[in-house]
């Protein structure tokens, strides 16, 4: 009789493993896993319920299968010259990376990280039999040209992941990186943006890189500036040729009518859905003023979320911020903890409570206690 997952014909290179395991617990104020916080605005919502009830009375009917209005949609969101035969989606931007990895990925091939950057990087690497390479950060978590050739021509890696700005650490990573990497190798380079709207706004992205660069993929997802996490909707900007390959490897019918509605809506408000970036920005750029206030390291940031250091003991911390009904991030990196840049009300009472741990003087920064 099977009694548990060790009991099972599973493969050898999944024993052991651990699933995605971000808490979900139903708390007051849920500043954990970098969602925005801010809700969809009343008439956008309508505009999208409208558009999904149309659709919905053909889901008798398979969905276009290439998604065409979808990718048109993004196109002209990113604009960079792009058209709909550089955009390919899918339901988020992990089933993207998936995607990536199971047609230039697998056994026998090789994908470089550079941690601490998104754990699901390494899961889908393991999901797909490719191989799981380590590079190491420069000094604050950055990532030099040096230091990215350096890397691949000590490993010779199929496909190198970029994170731009990094998650969990929120560090930018700048374009002579990218460059350098892409010329360091002939495999496949893919920049995850997943957080690039809350970069300042008037730096370049990685898209102004694909011209001219057919291995040069940049992820990006609906999930953080246009609070579509539950939608589930990533896509990618990249050479024509990338979508021929995913079309290889994705299931038919991948996008569901129901997505690609709600989607195509969302994107034809982008100047109300983006509307709460900017709020969500002085959120972050709030926390990165008042945590050092309170005795803590903070790391600069260019995503929606703050990580900082110098916590004596952050597992406690994030216990005790339980009982506030507050839950953040605890990450395992020694002394560190992650917060989502939350509402103005959010953050205020996340800063409320951390000065009252601090205050302690048992478990809160470390500086403060021993200063």
């Amino acid at each position: 009789m099977v009694t548990s997952l060790d009991d099972l014909p599973i493969r050898d290179d999944l024993r052991g493993l651990t699933p995605y395991g971000a808490p979900q617990k139903h708390v007051r104020i849920r500043l954990n896993v970098n969602e925005n916080t801010h809700p969809i605005p009343d008439d956008v919502a309508r505009g999208i319920v409208d558009a999904v009830a149309d659709a919905i009375r053909t889901v008798n009917r398979y969905p276009d299968r290439e998604f065409t209005l979808l990718r048109e949609s993004l196109a002209s969101y990113l604009g960079h010259g792009l058209g709909a035969d550089n955009i390919w989606a899918a339901n988020g931007s992990n089933e993207v990376l998936q995607q990536i990895l199971q047609a230039f990925g697998g056994p026998g091939r090789s994908v470089l990280g550079f941690p601490p950057t998104y754990s699901m990087h390494s899961i889908i690497a393991a999901g797909t039999g490719t191989a799981w390479l380590r590079g190491e950060r420069d000094e604050e978590f950055g990532i030099s040209p040096e230091t990215a050739v350096r890397w691949i021509e000590e490993t010779g890696p199929d496909i190198v992941f970029f994170c731009s700005p990094n998650n969990p650490t929120g560090t930018p990573l700048h374009l002579d990186t990218i460059t350098a990497a892409y010329d360091a190798t002939d495999g496949i380079v893919v920049v995850d943006e997943a957080y690039a709207e809350f970069a300042p706004a008037e730096l370049p992205t990685a898209l102004s890189l694909l011209a001219g660069r057919p291995r040069l993929i940049v992820s990006r997802t609906m999930s953080k500036a246009f609070a579509f996490a539950g939608a589930r909707v990533g896509y990618l900007a990249a050479d024509p040729a990338i979508a021929d390959a995913l079309r290889l490897v994705r299931l038919p019918y991948h996008l569901s009518a129901l997505t690609q509605a709600a989607a195509i809506a969302a994107l034809a408000h982008t100047p109300q859905m983006l509307a709460m970036v900017d709020d969500i920005k002085s959120q972050r750029d709030r926390l990165l003023v008042e945590l050092p206030k309170l005795g803590y390291q903070v790391h600069d940031s260019w995503a929606n979320f703050v990580l900082f250091g110098g916590v004596r003991d952050p597992h406690a911390v994030f216990e005790a911020l339980l009982d506030d009904d507050i839950i953040i991030r605890d990450l395992s990196i020694p002394g560190h903890l992650r917060v989502t840049a939350g509402t103005e009300e959010e953050t205020t009472a996340f800063l409320e409570a951390m000065a009252r741990i601090t205050a302690r003087g048992t478990i809160g920064a470390i500086d403060r206690i021993d200063a």
